[in-house]
Order: C-alpha cells, then sequence, then structure tokens
C-alpha cells in the first residue's frame, strides 16, 4: 500500500528508482483512488485508455536509465490541453468529440520525460468560471466540503491533487484559474511568468492573458513540474528565448502589502485576519513587511474584464460549424453557424462572446478596448517600479471563502470578483503563486498569494518553501 496523502515528486522517484514499487504500480493505486471517489468529486472526465501502456514506456527508462524527475509521475491534465489522438473538449458541447490531432508543447515535453497522464480533467466551459459551474459535464465538487465549489476555472485539476486521484496537474491560469482553486483546496498553484512556458496546443481563451501552470501539495512540486515544462517553444510566438530570459538576482528579504488595494468592503474579514497573520509569520522568518503604493492597481479587473471577452470573441470564432466540433444542418451558411453555436455554447460563453463583440466594435473600441490596453501597460509599469523596492507583493489570494454551489451563478459580477487579487499578474504577465495559509474553525483553507517580478519564479519558490514550514 503506497501513503499518496504524503507523497511527493521526489518521494515517488525514489521509491520507484529503489525498486520499492514500479510505475504501474504506482499508476494502479491512483485509478483505484479515482474509481472509488471520482463519481461524486467528478474531477476527471475521462480516464485515458492508454494509461498503463504509459506506464510502461516509464518503467522502461528507469531500466535503460534515462529516467527525470517527472518520469512515472502521475498526472492530470485540463480539458483544454491537446494531448494527441485524445479527446480534448474544453467542457464545451461544441468540442464535445474532438481528438487533438497533434500534442500541445507542454504534453510533448512531459511526455519525453515519461510522465504518466491519468486523464483530462473537468473545467468551466473554454476556462470561463471561477467555480466549475459552468463546464458541459456538470459540476466538480470540492474534496474538503463537496457542498462547496473547488474554484475554477481548473477545478477539475486542483480536485483530481486534492482527492489523491493525481500527485500532480497541470492548469491554465487567465485571471487566477489555477490559483484561486489552489486556495479554495489547500494547494499550491503556480502561474508561471506569461511567456515561460509554452501555450502551443492550449485551447485559447485570452491569448495576451492565458498561461499554463502547476499544481502540487508543496512548493517543490509545484516547482518541479514548472522546471520540467519551462522551455523555449518556437512555435509558440509568445515564448521567452533561453538567452533572453534574466539572471536571478539577491534577494531584498523586502515583502510589499498594498495595503490601499487590501482595504475595500469586498473581502471577508477572517481572511484578512488570517493574511496579517501570514505577515507575523514572514517577519519570524526574517522578511521586512512594506507598505506599497499601487494607486492603478484597482483597475485591473476592470481592464480585465474588457482585454479578456475582446479576445474570446476573437478566439471563439473559429467554433463555427464548419471545420471541427459539432455542426447543425441548416438552409444556409447563417443558420449553420447560428444553430451550431447557439447549441455549443453554454451561457456564460455566449454572455463573453457577446460582450467582447460588442467591445471591439465600430465607435466602441477606442472607448474600451484601446482604453484598457494603455490602463495595461502603466499597470504594469507600476509594478516594475514596485519591484525595485521589494521581492515580492502579498494579498490574500480570493476576497472570499470557497462558496456553496448556485451561491454566485447567478450574479455574475460576484463571481468575476473572485479574480480581484489574481488578475494584476495576468495583466503583467509576471508570475505569481498561491499558498496554503491555514484553515478556518470549519476547516476550509485560506490562501496566501505573492506576486515576483518578470522571470523571477525562483523568489517565489524560495519565499513559498520559508513559509510552508510554518504553516
Amino acid at each position: 500500500m503506497i501513503d499518496l496523502k504524503d507523497l511527493t515528486i521526489e518521494k515517488a522517484h525514489e521509491s520507484l528508482k529503489n525498486g520499492e514499487y514500479n510505475v504501474t504500480d504506482l499508476v494502479n493505486e491512483y485509478l483505484k483512488v479515482i474509481k472509488e471517489k471520482n463519481s461524486e468529486i467528478n474531477a476527471y472526465l475521462e480516464i485515458y485508455p492508454d494509461v498503463l501502456e504509459q506506464a510502461k514506456k516509464a518503467e522502461g527508462m528507469f531500466k535503460n536509465g534515462t529516467t527525470t524527475l517527472m518520469t512515472g509521475i502521475p498526472m492530470a491534465l485540463k480539458d483544454n490541453m491537446l494531448f494527441e489522438g485524445h479527446i480534448a473538449s474544453a467542457s464545451s458541447k461544441i468540442l464535445e468529440n474532438y481528438r487533438a490531432t497533434y500534442n500541445a508543447g507542454v504534453v510533448e515535453q512531459l511526455k519525453k520525460q515519461g510522465a504518466v497522464f491519468l486523464g483530462r480533467t473537468n473545467m468551466d466551459e473554454f476556462a470561463m468560471g471561477s467555480s466549475t459551474e459552468t463546464s458541459a459535464y456538470g459540476n466538480t465538487k470540492n474534496p474538503l466540503d463537496t457542498s462547496r465549489v473547488p474554484g475554477g476555472s481548473s477545478g477539475g485539476s486542483v480536485a483530481s491533487v486534492a482527492m489523491n486521484g493525481a500527485l500532480v496537474a497541470l492548469g491554465s491560469d487567465t485571471g487566477g484559474s489555477i490559483r484561486q482553486p489552489a486556495s479554495f483546496t489547500g494547494l499550491v498553484g503556480l502561474k508561471p511568468t506569461y511567456g515561460a512556458v509554452s501555450r502551443y496546443g492550449i485551447i485559447s481563451m485570452g491569448s495576451s492573458l492565458d498561461q499554463v501552470g502547476t499544481f502540487g501539495k508543496t512548493v517543490r512540486d509545484a516547482e518541479i513540474l514548472f522546471n520540467a515544462i519551462n522551455d523555449y517553444d518556437v512555435r509558440d510566438s509568445t515564448s521567452i528565448k533561453k538567452e533572453d530570459r534574466l539572471k536571478p538576482e539577491i534577494l531584498k528579504k523586502k515583502i510589499g502589502v498594498p495595503r490601499s488595494f487590501l482595504s475595500g468592503d469586498g473581502t471577508d474579514p477572517e481572511i484578512m485576519k488570517n493574511f496579517e497573520e501570514s505577515c507575523e509569520k514572514l517577519e519570524k522568518l526574517g522578511y521586512e513587511i512594506v507598505d506599497v503604493s499601487l494607486p492603478l492597481i484597482k483597475y485591473s479587473l476592470a481592464v480585465y474584464y474588457i482585454i479578456c471577452p475582446a479576445e474570446v470573441s476573437s478566439n471563439l470564432a473559429r467554433y463555427d460549424g464548419m471545420r471541427y466540433g459539432i455542426s447543425e444542418e441548416a438552409d444556409n451558411l447563417y443558420d449553420v453557424y447560428t444553430k451550431s453555436r447557439g447549441k455549443g455554447f453554454g451561457k456564460e460563453v455566449r454572455r463573453r462572446i457577446l460582450l467582447g463583440t460588442y467591445i471591439l466594435s465600430h465607435g466602441y473600441y477606442d472607448a474600451y478596448y484601446n482604453t484598457a490596453i494603455k490602463v495595461r501597460e502603466a499597470i504594469k509599469e507600476e509594478l516594475t517600479n514596485i519591484f525595485k523596492e521589494v521581492d515580492v507583493i502579498i494579498t490574500p489570494t480570493s476576497p472570499f471563502m470557497p462558496f456553496k454551489f448556485g451561491e454566485k451563478m447567478d450574479d455574475p459580477i460576484s463571481m468575476y470578483l473572485s479574480d480581484l487579487f489574481s488578475v494584476p499578474a495576468n495583466i503583467a504577465g509576471i508570475p505569481a503563486i498561491s499558498l496554503p495559509a491555514g484553515k478556518n474553525k470549519d476547516g476550509l483553507p485560506f490562501g496566501l498569494h505573492m506576486m515576483a517580478p518578470f522571470l523571477r519564479e525562483d523568489i517565489l519558490f524560495t519565499i513559498g518553501k520559508d513559509f510552508e514550514k510554518l504553516v
């Protein structure tokens, strides 16, 4: 019997190397948990039929001495990542039976390293949502409390790890879709620098905001998985070349807190209390906590909800009932479009397409989209300047605790506020992480959110590992 609860990548690697068990044994332990729990949690939409075949290949790597830390590690893939020959539906009816014809860049890299993909995980449709309630294939439940959401849009990925149905998982983050669910389930969630990880073969939502990132139970696990996919990809025009990546500098041991940004009414008081306790823990570790002024950061959410729907309306125009996905029969081309899209897209996706089309329409493009782009650049500059003084900026991850199903679905604005603290990192393209920061009296987890300068994931890992010791 393998203890999956406290298993880490490095522990699993040592056990596999020493022959305590083989990859097939390890994979079978995870498949047992999935069989037992997935019918209730709905983390996985599908277990890949070739899982044991993948395990055998990984065992071959142990035999011939070509292993990496990721060899034989059972992991989950979000349903918007292409895995050749397997369905990738973005949890939408419009791509219900779409089978990938090639591998995403991250899948390709991990396959070479011998990782084992257990299956594809549920998500908010086309990654639009903060609760995994917009999926066309049912809700994913929070393994810590099944009456509550796991967060979103990467709710299936995070739930797969939280229920011990995968050791680690990949998610995507456009405005907080890795960090908020990590916070809601007591896990570590990393959104890397924009361009640090290939977006090739990822079903697009907002192309200037989307980033693939990692989930783990520990900072080290999230780091190992990040290191395995942190590479230049010539097929992704936004990918950063190795020679353009910055050299790490010495830590200042200073942490910035944007007090005025945190002083609004929308944040749960118990979250703020936990945040202050987290600041005290960081001071005990020898970090200096300083107040920082970020007057423009409060506009990040508004900027996001102009830029993102605009990019959504453009990206989702390709799902027209003609090339792939469902296609409804009709007498003319216009009716094929309207019937296919009307049947294939859910309510939230339709809402954002309409909003984005309006934003980009003649007469509103300058007033909304161009203004948002200008404010985005000003926010980036503001954050760049602050990072000359501090190593990281910290806030809570989410303004509220994991909420119950149905609580926010009829109030899109309230749901959008989930991204309040996480969105600035996507707007600026900088790395950010959510760390477990304890639990409340009901056993629900708190999350601490950290943003670092461009390409300085190393700072997040260093401070994250220090903080982990005191939680």
